[in-house]
């Protein structure tokens, strides 16, 4: 059934679930042998049909506000790498942001930077809780499934931000970033310390007191397990080279950090 509105709302999630893929959670190498668990919330920039672009522009909708640019084809450069399993989401986070949990005001945020999203202005609670049953719950999940199936995961969840934020540009090129577990972390900032091909900051664009480490919080730290979140300024990403360039050096100062963490363990 299609709901007819003049306004990008979901109404009552009717006119945008038939939308929806078959699958929102992508899994490549599900059986994958090595201890590495990579993870890309926000690697799409899909936008169901029934959502009518949530009132943006085509190029806001295409834009980082949408998605993290880049992020998946590195993550997948380092899934080659590894031969380690990759958990992605297949939906736009302005739609639901899987980073966050179902309480938070920004997994389904109004607002990005400067860019106003008015097809997530005044959902109601139903509107936002069908948001989280099917695009946050089955990507929780899948993730879920994959953690206890390998109980000595390392956790890693591959990001991407723009290199001027509110008009303000930023210095740093990589981000390693950690909640309350900050083995992960040290190790991969002392291997890029010896290794400094691009200036790399702790906790940086962002920190915890951003909200950004949910995935941490919610699938490693329960658990104890190894974690970290890397993010990576998306004017480094344009190309395949760039790409490749950037994975191949994230490779050696994973493959690095495991050897000092994974004996420590």
């Amino acid at each position: 059934m299609q709901v007819k509105s003049s306004i990008p709302t979901d109404s009552k999630g009717r006119n945008w679930l038939a939308s929806l893929p078959p699958s929102v959670v992508e899994t490549i190498r599900p059986n994958g042998p090595s201890p590495v668990l990579l993870v890309c919330e926000h690697a799409a920039k899909f936008i169901p049909e029934g959502l009518n672009q949530l009132g943006l522009s085509r190029a806001e909708a295409e834009s980082h506000i949408a998605w993290d640019p880049g992020a998946l084809k590195v993550a997948k450069h380092l899934s080659t790498a590894f031969d380690a399993t990759l958990v992605s989401q297949k939906i736009s986070r302005l739609v639901y942001d899987c980073n966050r949990p179902p309480e938070s005001p920004d997994a389904v945020r109004d607002t990005s930077e400067v860019y106003r999203i008015p097809g997530n202005t005044g959902l109601s609670q139903a509107q936002r809780d069908a948001r989280t049953t099917h695009i946050y719950t089955p990507f929780r999940q899948a993730l879920a499934a994959q953690i206890a199936n390998r109980p000595a995961s390392v956790l890693v969840t591959i990001h991407s931000f723009t290199p001027v934020y509110n008009g303000a540009p930023r210095a740093v090129e990589v981000g390693i970033l950690h909640d309350s577990d900050s083995r992960f972390a040290d190790a991969m900032l002392a291997a890029a310390a010896r290794n400094p091909v691009f200036r790399t900051e702790r906790n940086a664009p962002y920190g915890p007191e951003d909200g950004v480490t949910h995935t941490l919080i919610e699938h490693a730290l329960p658990h104890g397990l190894l974690n970290v979140m890397i993010e990576l300024r998306n004017d480094l990403l344009t190309t395949e080279n760039d790409r490749k360039k950037l994975a191949g050096w994230l490779a050696e100062i994973l493959t690095s950090a495991l050897a000092t963490t994974t004996k420590e363990a």
